[in-house]
């Protein structure tokens, strides 16, 4: 127990009218037991299943889920009920409606401290949903990736549906609103809408030892400091597994900084087949139209600066490589990963992005990635249309990397491409933006300081481009 304080009381949401049956809306016997735990207290979650709306979190309380407990998420149309309603605040213009609100979710807190979310049982999102409006900012440059370009507007309306659709549904497990010291370990979250947790304007947050399998986002924190997540396994094949951003969803820039990831798995298997152990491969697109997804990315939301964060021995399953993307304003600066291992790539194994989407206020600039350093990294099965990729801009380019002891295999068979890859400046980040990489290994454009050492490309197949192609790139020193 986290916070053995709260021990001293310990609370049965039984004896608070929660049935637990699966069918039975424990919402008010749930909320009642938390506000008499408020000031220090363990909320109780014995077997069973517990349907419900928002659970509102209160500070110096733990919510215990014993095995064979599971808190299912209540569906709108078919339980005679509503999750909380979006809050007002920084509204939708440089963001989408899943960052921009908190209080429609399953389970929900802001400006609250010392509060732990405890399994071994479960969470299960089965009501919620994973769709919500785009951002309403004007210029809407770079607000899709370029795979997209081709879906029709039916197509995007089925991902993007309107604000007002929203109301009354929950679309995340667990969001956290200007919290601090949280500790959420040991749970099992399955299909748990736009995100499974998400964590804004938060400190001192640990995530640990939850096997999360699920619709779309795993893991944000957004703009968040003093983190760390480990030894989770987070499966999600329709968007990023792990992700850090610095959006403007708190209506003002702040930073991302002081945050670990490490001894975590991610991966892009079918959806819930992580879980039962049968690792489908059935699914091969992403609703972005790239391939399956299920990564650990820096971005794409770039408002504020990333400093010091630390990923370290991670593996990547069946999913994108790692992505370090500003395209906002914000500088990402004194990062490490190490000892990654990726088995089956499914577009690059590492994508550094310095860009100008600029989707902020008036004034937003270009933002800077500087003092980065990847080492002990193994990819195999990669996608043999995108090299390991460093791709910044004439004026702004990315600064001070080194890539040590890095062994990279390709599926091979590429050919040359008859034109160079356009700049693209304003688009949004992803590796297949550029299309089929001009070298098939490693390609640089805009780099400056530069440490190359311990470099490995294999091919399992010829491919008819070069291994490495460095444009307006200068080694260090």
């Amino acid at each position: 127990m986290p916070f053995p304080a709260h021990t001293a009381r310990r609370i049965d949401v039984h004896d608070h009218g929660a049935v637990g049956d699966g069918r039975t809306l424990d919402t008010a016997a749930i909320n009642s037991a938390i506000a008499a735990a408020a000031g220090g207290g363990t909320v109780v979650f014995l077997p069973g299943r517990y349907l419900s709306f928002s659970i509102r979190l209160q500070s110096n309380i733990t919510l215990l889920l014993e095995e064979g407990a599971t808190i299912v998420a209540a569906d709108p149309a078919r339980h005679g009920g509503a999750y909380d309603p979006p809050e007002d605040g920084a509204g939708l213009l440089y963001q989408d409606f899943g960052h921009s609100h908190w209080h429609n979710s399953l389970i929900w807190g802001e400006n609250i401290e010392h509060v732990a979310i405890l399994g071994p049982g479960a969470i299960d999102g089965e009501g919620l949903t994973r769709d919500g409006p785009g951002a309403r900012w004007t210029a809407q440059t770079g607000e899709r990736p370029l795979s997209m370009a081709g879906m029709s507007d039916a197509e995007i309306a089925d991902l993007e549906p309107p604000a007002e659709a929203m109301i009354g549904r929950g679309n995340k497990a667990i969001a956290l609103k200007h919290c601090r010291d949280i500790q959420i370990a040991d749970l099992t979250i399955t299909r748990a809408g736009h995100f499974a947790i998400l964590a804004s304007g938060c400190e001192d947050i640990a995530i640990r030892d939850c096997m999360i399998d699920t619709n779309r986002d795993g893991i944000d924190l957004d703009c968040t400091s003093r983190a760390v997540i480990e030894r989770c396994r987070v499966n999600t094949p329709n968007d990023d597994a792990i992700c850090i951003k610095s959006s403007l969803a708190l209506g003002e820039i702040r930073h991302s900084e002081d945050i670990a990831i490490r001894d975590c798995v991610v991966s892009g298997w079918d959806e819930r087949t992580m879980l039962d152990g049968s690792y489908g491969r059935t699914q091969h697109l992403a609703p972005d139209r790239d391939r399956v997804t299920g990564r650990i990315k820096i971005g794409t939301e770039s408002n504020g600066d990333f400093r010091h964060i630390t990923i370290e021995r991670c593996r990547f399953e069946r999913s994108r490589g790692l992505a370090i993307e500003t395209v906002d304003g914000g500088t990402i600066e004194d990062m490490t990963a190490c000892d990654l291992d990726m088995e089956d790539v499914t577009t690059a194994p590492l994508f550094i992005r310095l860009g100008d989407r600029g989707r902020g206020p008036s004034g937003t600039g270009v933002g800077a990635i500087r003092r980065i350093t990847i080492q002990r990294v193994c990819a195999t099965g990669i996608d043999p249309r995108y090299a390991a990729t460093l791709a910044a801009l004439p004026d702004h380019r990315i600064e001070d990397v080194t890539l040590r002891d890095i062994t990279l295999s390709y599926l091979g068979g590429g050919t040359v491409r008859d034109d160079a890859p356009a700049l693209l400046a304003t688009a949004y980040p992803e590796p297949s933006m550029f299309g089929s990489t001009p070298a098939w290994g490693l390609w640089c454009r805009h780099v400056r300081g530069l440490v190359v050492d311990g470099l490995t490309l294999r091919t399992d197949t010829p491919d008819a481009r070069a291994p490495i192609l460095y444009e307006d790139t200068e080694p260090s020193g």
